[in-house]
């Protein structure tokens, strides 16, 4: 288990209703905890369309949440 920070960006911070929550996980890997904090808050994007960041840093899906670390899920960005 691993208490983890997550923080939740545009479209993905509006269908959670919060910027971010603080959660005990035993993901095994980044892709899971998307998947449990998807299936918490009814997120719909699909993880191949976000970024994933920790502690600042783009990572990579299968890399392991680790004790203490801010996990940030990120959509694509639109704009002009």
């Amino acid at each position: 288990m691993a208490m983890v920070r997550l923080l939740y960006f545009a479209s993905l911070r509006e269908a959670a209703g919060c910027d971010g929550e603080t959660v005990d996980s035993a993901a095994a890997d980044l892709a899971a905890l998307y998947a449990e904090a998807a299936a918490r808050h009814a997120l719909h994007w699909p993880r191949e369309r976000l970024r994933v960041a920790v502690d600042g840093a783009f990572a990579h899906w299968d890399d392991t949440p680790r004790e203490g670390s801010e996990v940030a899920f990120i959509p694509p960005v639109s704009g002009g």
